[in-house]
């Protein structure tokens, strides 16, 4: 495995020497690409993104600590992503961009909550239950979503260095999340852990844009962080194992982005 690894390094290493020795060191008796491109007012283009989605979790002190124990762990997971750019030209330095794209993402979040049975009796948090022995079904969830991503962002960009210059973005995001099972009238009693449909996010980037003579490639980094909270709660009467040992959960993510325009 770590053979495989090394050759994919050595490989991409090797791709990025190449373009970094095309686009920025060669200068004697070179052409600058695309002269005129980013002066139109609008282009388009697609993204292809790699991801990591990951929950953050503030847990409920009662149900979700045991002392200095957290009780619910999240794990996250490598996914990917596709969607199509537009960006109009405020100036020089600034352009406007709107991505809209698709994230498909799969997470998961362990509840080791068996303690919570001290609460049987019932708390001014919750009613009185029947403890249930907690199977490793029970304490497993896995959470798929797939979120329409509406990405609005500001993008300030350097001078052009011959074929390429560096950039910074940032703006606010919708994502409507299709999997969310918000109506659902199941719950984590019944194995389904649901999340709200209608998200809001902010995201900032960096990268560079290379230039070559028929397109311009970008790569970058991106991160996206949910604003809100996308738990929806369990059902009255549940017992306080799942939803209840969480006070909020919150999607942030990594993305690195290949930009064609």
């Amino acid at each position: 495995m770590w053979k495989t690894v090394l050759k994919t390094n050595i490989i991409i290493a090797i791709c990025f020497a190449t373009i970094a020795n095309a686009q920025l060191f060669r200068t004697k008796d070179r052409m600058d690409n695309l002269e005129g491109f980013d002066n139109q007012k609008f282009s388009y283009g697609f993204y292809l993104a790699g991801n990591n989605f990951d929950y953050k979790l503030v847990l409920d002190p009662r149900f979700g600590m045991n002392g200095q124990k957290s009780l619910v762990q999240t794990k996250s997971s490598y996914s990917f992503g596709a969607g199509l750019i537009g960006k109009f030209r405020l100036n020089d330095n600034f352009d406007l961009r709107f991505e809209p794209g698709l994230q498909f993402v799969e997470r998961e979040i362990f509840f080791d909550t068996q303690s919570n049975d001290q609460f049987q009796a019932g708390t001014p948090a919750n009613a009185p239950f029947t403890p249930r022995p907690l199977t490793d079904a029970d304490k497993l969830r896995t959470v798929k979503s797939t979120y329409v991503d509406l990405p609005l962002l500001i993008e300030v960009h350097g001078d052009r260095w011959y074929n390429s210059r560096p950039y910074a973005a940032a703006g606010v995001n919708w994502m409507m999340n299709l999997q969310s099972n918000s109506t659902a009238p199941d719950d984590n009693a019944q194995g389904l852990f649901r999340t709200t449909t209608s998200n809001f996010a902010w995201s900032a980037e960096i990268g560079i844009q290379f230039y070559f003579s028929r397109f311009k490639l970008t790569p970058g980094f991106r991160g996206t962080f949910m604003m809100n909270d996308e738990m929806v709660a369990d059902n009255p009467g549940t017992p306080p194992y799942w939803s209840a040992a969480i006070s909020s959960a919150k999607t942030r993510a990594l993305m690195f982005v290949l930009k064609f325009e």
